[in-house]
């Protein structure tokens, strides 16, 4: 079929995912939430999705307790899941990661290395660059970056990418106006960090942590904060001062164009259909001309709407 619309179709596409919070031995987190379905419905619905994903990001808190079998079960549920889908998979530590950890169980590295060792690493998408940035603190919740971190991004950007960067990292360095309490244990010290990416070809921020969809800057880049396939972040709580709920879980979809970046929310759990249209209509609506197709879609005395 001709292309519909104006624009091309993306060069890229990523699924950004985040904080999956997976337990060992199928337990139940909060003695509710089972994490792994969870996840299971989010990998599901990314195989229905067209074009499919070059790549699923995970921005962090992996293993909500840092426990290997639960590292090993992450593995056992994604790998299988990318290699179906063609996508390579990039990892970002979360502030629930320990990275030791986190190294041996998801990139089998040797237990001799230094444990407390940031887990930054890059990735080549088709000529798109992803960096895992981490911005952990071992021992505690909220995030920081070392000066040789920043050292060691800024001789990484200093060599442009061919479609440019996407930085990926679990404190997403924004403002929380809908839940200020979270602001405790946020990315601390931004500054640096804008400095660093103010200038180079990083077109996308995502991060997770905050276990809702947000969207902000910083440095001028636009910053998107996935969901959680696990629990969410009410948002209007009734009388609590920090309320999660088993709902809305969801995840992310980078489409990657030229000159823009578009983020599209999907939610992890399916809907009842109120209207649609089968397959069966493809074939038929495929072998209209051009200008057939934009008036059967946009006139609004199409046969298209008589049943509305």
């Amino acid at each position: 079929m001709e292309q519909p619309g104006q624009y091309p179709d993306p060069s890229h596409t990523v699924a950004h995912i985040s904080d999956p919070h997976l337990l060992a031995g199928g337990a139940l987190q909060y003695g509710h939430v089972d994490t792994e379905a969870r996840l299971t419905a989010a990998l599901a619905r990314l195989q229905r999705l067209s074009p499919a994903p070059q790549a699923l990001v995970f921005t962090g808190d992996l293993a909500d307790k840092a426990e290997p079998k639960a590292y090993l079960r992450l593995r056992e549920l994604v790998e299988p899941a990318a290699e179906a889908l063609g996508a390579q998979v990039v990892w970002v530590m979360g502030n629930h990661d320990e990275r030791a950890a986190y190294a041996s169980g998801l990139f089998d590295a040797d237990p001799g290395t230094d444990p407390e060792a940031p887990q930054d690493r890059v990735h080549d998408v088709a000529g798109l660059r992803i960096i895992s940035l981490d911005t952990t603190v071992p021992g505690w919740h909220h995030g920081e970056l070392t000066g040789d971190q920043l050292g060691w991004l800024a001789d990484v950007l200093a060599t442009p990418a061919e479609h440019g960067t996407v930085l990926a990292l679990h404190h997403p360095p924004i403002p929380v106006p809908m839940m200020r309490i979270a602001e405790i244990i946020e990315l601390r010290d931004q500054g640096p960090l804008a400095e660093v990416i103010t200038g180079s070809d990083v077109r996308a921020v995502i991060g997770g942590h905050f276990h809702f969809t947000s969207y902000s800057t910083f440095a001028g880049v636009p910053v998107s904060v996935a969901s959680a396939t696990c629990y969410t972040s009410e948002l209007s709580p009734d009388d609590r001062l920090l309320s999660a709920v088993d709902a809305h879980q969801a995840f992310t979809m980078l489409h990657v164009y030229a000159d823009r970046v578009v983020h599209s929310v999907v939610p992890v759990h399916d809907a009842p259909e109120i209207s649609g249209y089968g397959m069966d209509m493809a074939a038929p609506f495929e072998a209209l001309s051009v200008q057939e197709r934009f008036e059967m879609v946009s006139r609004k005395d199409s046969p298209l709407y008589l049943n509305d």
